[in-house]
């Protein structure tokens, strides 16, 4: 049973989420969101590995997405390369200029079932499908050139050497890739940043929910100049939707579109990541992008935030310690490289760690600094972690829980911090934990000088005595003149 605090969590998630579909489809609708015009080749993977049934999905994904486009000469223009040992044109940039064309060809496609020769099939994408002689304009700024593949085994050829041509010669490359796909290879044919442009799904049977990404990578909506955004301070556009942002100083509330004075500039943030054999590979690399996100929100640099990573399994290795890294892409960088530790949960012994080594000063923390643990996990701890959670905030760290899966609720609570609806979080899916990131806000406060409580109470109390002072001398002042005046009389 969902706890309060997770379920107006999962509430506030949806509730963004749909706020923002709404206004996509809307701008949609209305004809705001328009894409620009680009050169899109879909190269699909249909060697024997992709069975019939899993072809007619990926066909499907390829007819929504081209549903969304807006398909023209000028605009969009749709080609679909097919490839497994060898390679065949299916659909070239100049056939077909209308969605109906388009779609009806595509659900002709046949596979191919033989080897899988990736590296073939983006030779012949940069060779022939993106020329001017299939369709292709001439190079131009103005003209986006994009390759979308789809793949789910490991090529039987080299793709980073002809990857690397294809995307020297202006062509922006998406990766997707299925159930065992080397990801290692995904991020050989990828462009930059490959957090945009690699994607994984378990299973071709899911591949249709990556149709949205794809419809809005293609859209110039604008909702920040259409005003049709809600951001307090800063809005910035993004493909069909929006995100805001805060101006200097400033740091976004955990709504997403409020700001407050409260920063995260002068933090030292460590990351305690499960490295389990539970997790799973495809999953641990979901987890890096995850911490990398979170990066990208924190202001870091010598003299502002710093970011140490620790992984744990049965045993604790560090990564990086505070303070090794100060840009952002250097840590992300770091990050990216983690190797997947993939053992057993000893979340308690990764707790003693941070409280002994990685908020030491001998491992780059500073004195005076406010420190932040993030713990990460997927499982139930197979040791105890109720002391050394207790010990964290008792030290005065600031404790976030987030959990996956398997993870257990009541030791989220238990390690994060007060109040814990806003420092625990919990998902069941691994592909959701954007949202967690998007709602894990590491704002720090300065708190009250108790200093200058006190002066300001013995100021007022100064103020308060020297107030009773004058009104005692008023009071005599008045009984004085009263006396005179009744002497006089008499005197009269």
């Amino acid at each position: 049973m969902l706890t309060p605090p997770l379920f107006l969590l999962l509430l506030g998630l949806i509730g963004a989420q749909a706020t923002v579909d709404t206004r996509t489809a809307a701008a949609m609708a209305a004809g705001l969101c328009k894409t620009r015009p680009t050169d899109l080749v879909f190269i699909i993977d249909s060697s024997r590995s992709v069975r019939p049934s899993e072809f007619e999905q990926v066909k499907v994904f390829l007819a929504k997405v081209i549903e969304g486009l807006d398909v023209g000469p000028n605009a969009t223009r749709v080609g679909v390369v097919n490839y497994a040992s060898r390679v065949k044109n299916e659909v070239s940039l100049k056939t077909h200029r209308t969605k109906a064309g388009l779609v009806k060809a595509v659900t002709k496609i046949e596979p191919l079932s033989t080897g899988t020769m990736t590296g073939l099939s983006i030779q012949f994408a940069l060779n022939v499908a993106f020329s001017e002689g299939e369709g292709a304009r001439v190079k131009s700024n103005d003209v986006s050139k994009v390759a979308i593949i789809v793949t789910d085994g490991r090529p039987q050829d080299n793709v980073k050497d002809i990857a690397q041509r294809a995307r020297d010669a202006g062509i922006e490359i998406f990766a997707i890739g299925v159930g065992r796909v080397d990801m290692s290879t995904l991020k050989q044919m990828a462009s930059d940043p490959l957090d945009d442009h690699v994607d994984y799904v378990e299973s071709y049977s899911v591949i249709e929910k990556l149709t949205k990404k794809f419809q809005e990578a293609f859209c110039v909506s604008d909702l920040c100049a259409t005003g049709d955004h809600d951001c307090e301070q800063v809005c910035i556009s993004s493909p069909g939707s929006y995100k805001c942002a805060c101006k200097d100083g400033f740091t976004l509330k955990d709504d997403g579109r409020s700001c407050s004075a409260c920063s995260n500039s002068v933090t030292d943030v460590v990351f305690l990541i499960d490295g389990s054999k539970s997790i799973r590979p495809e999953n641990f690399e979901l987890v890096k992008k995850w911490i990398n996100q979170i990066i990208d929100k924190l202001d870091v640099a010598e003299t502002k935030a710093h970011v140490g990573l620790v992984q744990y399994s049965s045993s604790v290795r560090q990564e990086f310690p505070l303070g090794r890294y100060n840009n952002k892409k250097d840590l992300k960088d770091a990050v990216k490289k983690m190797a997947y530790m993939e053992r057993g949960t000893m979340t308690g012994q990764a707790l003693r760690y941070l409280l002994d080594s990685s908020f030491s000063i001998g491992q780059g923390a500073r004195p005076g600094v406010a420190k932040v643990g993030i713990v990460f996990t997927d499982g139930r701890s197979q040791d105890y972690i109720g002391d050394a959670a207790k010990k964290a905030k008792e030290h005065g760290f600031r404790m976030y829980a987030v959990g996956v899966g398997n993870a257990v609720e009541d030791e989220l609570k238990e390690i994060a911090s007060e109040p814990t609806g806003e420092h625990y979080f919990y998902t069941a899916d691994f592909k959701a934990m954007t949202q967690i990131s998007k709602k894990l806000q590491i704002n720090i406060c300065q708190e009250d000088d108790p200093c200058e409580c006190d002066s300001l109470v013995k100021f007022q109390k100064k103020v308060e005595d020297a107030l009773q002072a004058l009104t005692k001398k008023y009071i005599l002042y008045n009984r004085g003149n009263d006396r005179i005046a009744m002497l006089e009389n008499k005197i009269v």
